[in-house]
């Protein structure tokens, strides 16, 4: 019997499956990093140990401190979460030699599932159908996918449309896998551009293998899931059936043990499907599994570990969705987002699960997956479940980054989503909203000068923006936040005696903290929030996120023309441009690693390249990487063509 786990990961999993260990009376024990220190996570375990650093590679990549925090801290079992070393035979056959438990699949399944290609071989020679690479890659084999050989999550995975790219490809893919996962091996196969994502849960038993459902995870951006359901819709009675069975001949190959997941890449229009991988850990996406089948996975798993049989699942009840909230811009290539989040409040509503790793006030750092917390919805049918998923993000304050939380709302309200219309290409196509209500700003100005009016220290029965000139507005100026220009908006409003007044609106009621507008007969009721220069607006509209524009401009804070700024922290891996060198646009000028990915900054426009930012560097938000210079494509500064 367990009496005491460990859980080898962070955040979010590590709550979840600390809730699990509660409900069990299993000890928990956890382990952070520096950056990860006040992490929720860490004050809900019983014990907790450090891991000194903050890069992956100092900390939850090392296989030798994790079992060192579990010896030390006297578990007696370890659980790896998914990420980081889930996946690993090292970490696996070391846990096991120090006389720990293992909770997860033995170290040969690991070892004959964790390399894909491996894996493809095993698999088909089972009879599951799996997706060939070409022997030669040519023209009519675009496109291409270029993909790691270890690890998931989108990271080492590039497609590949012009054959000219592809060895530039290759190794920025492996790359960025050898350096989330400590393995750059990569291999090319087809890319099916309108698949289907669709995978199995299975459980590996002493028995036999336990099959519970389907799951459809087809809406990803850079092949990473966003949003997930159970069961898969619209698959044909034989398909689903013979999915099943494809995952339990790949489970059976491995003599698998434990919760595991076979992914398949099913091409709709030809109604077939192919082995794309298995996961040997948890997958992201299980609680849509275990809310559709009453279950806990991580109860399962722990009870394989202990060498006990599972009760089978019931039957399948309902529909489920989960939509991944991500610190990062969709307006902007998913750029990842940090700082601190400033509030961060989903309701907690029936049939709503949270899945988070972060509350008000934590810190979201560029050292890590960017997945703030996973927000679960179960109902009777589908299209409910996708309502109450949409009606629960839209109401749910999150300030302080910019997140991806409008698009999932678009997303779950899209006809095409509700009809099932569903692919790996359907995020791409999909419109990204805008700002969603223009008397947000209204509402922010007049917030705002309540609370310029509230901090007097004199003149404290004046009313806000009471001027003598009465004839003459107020001025407010605001931007929209994660705009690059040509979204400011000015705010004209008048204060007098019977309280500040705008045009187009009556206003009912103004403090501080919330404002309400009658707009066209239309009462509205706005909650601001302000810190700093951030002005955060929430409605029945949604969220609207402001900064004020500051008067006058502090000449340090200007920056040269033509200048590439840093979009997040991060380091400098690589740079492909050169001082002096004539650059066109769209040439990638610095490469930026933050949050386990890799981001290309590119020349806007043609020019020279000059003031770079060295290799390995350390960069903060906004710092200038290089200046690129259209006045002259010249190299002689004296213009001399000779």
């Amino acid at each position: 019997m367990i009496r005491t786990l460990l859980v080898a990961n962070r955040a979010e999993i590590a709550s979840r499956v600390f809730r699990t260990c509660r409900e069990l009376g299993i000890g928990t024990v956890a382990v952070h990093s520096d950056a990860d220190a006040e992490l929720p996570y860490v004050a809900e375990a019983d014990a907790a140990v450090r891991l000194p650093g903050t890069a992956p590679s100092d900390t939850y990549l090392r296989a030798d401190l994790l079992v060192e925090a579990a010896l030390r801290a006297g578990a007696d079992a370890v659980h790896p979460g998914y990420g980081f070393l889930s996946e690993s035979v090292d970490l696996a056959r070391a846990v096991v030699a120090a006389g720990l438990t293992w909770v997860g699949p033995s170290p040969e399944s690991i070892e004959q599932m964790g390399s894909k290609v491996r894996a493809k071989d095993l698999v088909r020679a089972a009879g599951v159908p799996v997706l060939d690479a070409p022997a030669s890659p040519g023209q009519d084999d675009l496109p291409l996918l270029v993909k790691a050989s270890a690890g998931g999550g989108g990271r080492g995975m590039r497609v590949v449309r012009d054959l000219d790219a592809l060895a530039t490809e290759v190794e920025s893919a492996r790359a960025e896998a050898l350096s989330a996962f400590g393995d750059g091996t990569v291999f090319v196969e087809p890319y099916v551009e309108r698949g289907r994502h669709v995978e199995v849960q299975v459980v590996g038993t002493d028995e036999g293998v336990l099959v519970l459902g389907t799951r459809d995870c087809s809406l990803q951006r850079r092949h990473q899931k966003v949003i997930e359901e159970a069961p898969a819709p619209g698959l044909p009675q034989a398909t689903r059936e013979a999915m099943h069975d494809a995952a339990r001949r790949a489970a059976e190959a491995v003599d698998y043990r434990g919760a595991g997941t076979v992914e398949l890449l099913y091409d709709e229009p030809a109604d077939r499907f192919f082995f794309l991988e298995m996961n040997t850990r948890l997958q992201v996406e299980h609680p849509v599994t275990e809310l559709v089948h009453d279950v806990d996975l991580v109860a399962m798993q722990l009870a394989v570990a202990e060498g006990r049989v599972p009760e089978p699942a019931p039957p399948a009840r309902g529909h489920a969705l989960e939509a991944r909230l991500y610190a990062e811009d969709p307006l902007h290539d998913y750029q990842p987002q940090s700082g601190p989040l400033t509030c961060f409040e989903i309701p907690d509503e029936a049939g709503v699960r949270v899945d988070a790793g972060f509350r008000s006030g934590s810190e979201v750092s560029t050292h890590y997956d960017a997945m703030l917390a996973k927000v679960v919805v179960h109902a009777p049918t589908r299209e409910l479940a996708a309502r109450r998923l949409a009606g629960v993000l839209r109401r749910s304050r999150i300030h302080g980054v910019r997140t991806n939380r409008d698009q999932l709302v678009a997303a779950l309200r899209d006809p095409g989503f509700l009809a099932g219309e569903v692919s790996t290409a359907f995020l791409d196509e999909l419109a990204l909203p805008g700002p969603v209500d223009d008397a947000a700003p209204v509402a922010a100005a007049l917030a705002l000068a309540e609370r310029a009016g509230a901090a007097r220290r004199v003149q404290r029965g004046v009313p806000v923006g009471w001027r003598n000139v009465v004839s003459g507005p107020q001025l407010t100026r605001l931007v929209h936040d994660g705009t690059d220009g040509g979204d400011d908006v000015e705010v004209a409003w008048w204060g007098g005696r019977d309280g500040p007044r705008v045009d187009g609106h009556v206003v009912v009621a103004s403090s501080p903290t919330e404002v309400t507008l009658d707009t066209g007969g239309v009462r509205t009721t706005y909650a601001v929030s302000t810190v700093g220069d951030r002005v955060d607006v929430d409605s029945a509209h949604g969220h609207v996120a402001l900064r004020l524009r500051p008067r006058f401009v502090d000449p340090a804070d200007v920056v040269a023309a033509g200048s590439l700024l840093a979009p997040m922290p991060g380091t400098v891996v690589a740079v492909p441009a050169s001082d002096g060198a004539t650059v066109g646009a769209g040439d990638p000028v610095v490469v930026l690693e933050a949050m386990k990915m890799q981001h290309t900054i590119k020349a806007p426009t043609d020019g020279v390249v000059s003031d770079l930012a060295a290799v390995g560097s350390q960069v903060a938000a906004g710092d200038v990487l290089a200046v690129v210079s259209t006045g002259s494509t010249s190299n002689d500064p004296e213009g001399d063509p000779a």
